[in-house]
């Protein structure tokens, strides 16, 4: 798991439950945002992951 369940949890607050399905979906999208801008930058021949490959 790339996210962190208790920064998540404290992000959203005491307001709101938080299902498991929704921490495994928004980790598939961390990891899909990395594997991302890993290739843009490699696309531009960089080794340094930037805002901007976001």
């Amino acid at each position: 798991m790339i996210i962190k369940k208790s920064e998540v949890k404290a992000m959203v607050g005491d307001d709101y439950r938080i299902s498991q399905d929704f921490y495994d979906k928004l980790d598939a999208a961390v990891a899909d945002l990395i594997k991302d801008a890993t290739a843009r930058a490699k696309e531009n021949g960089r080794k340094t992951l930037k805002p901007y490959d976001l």
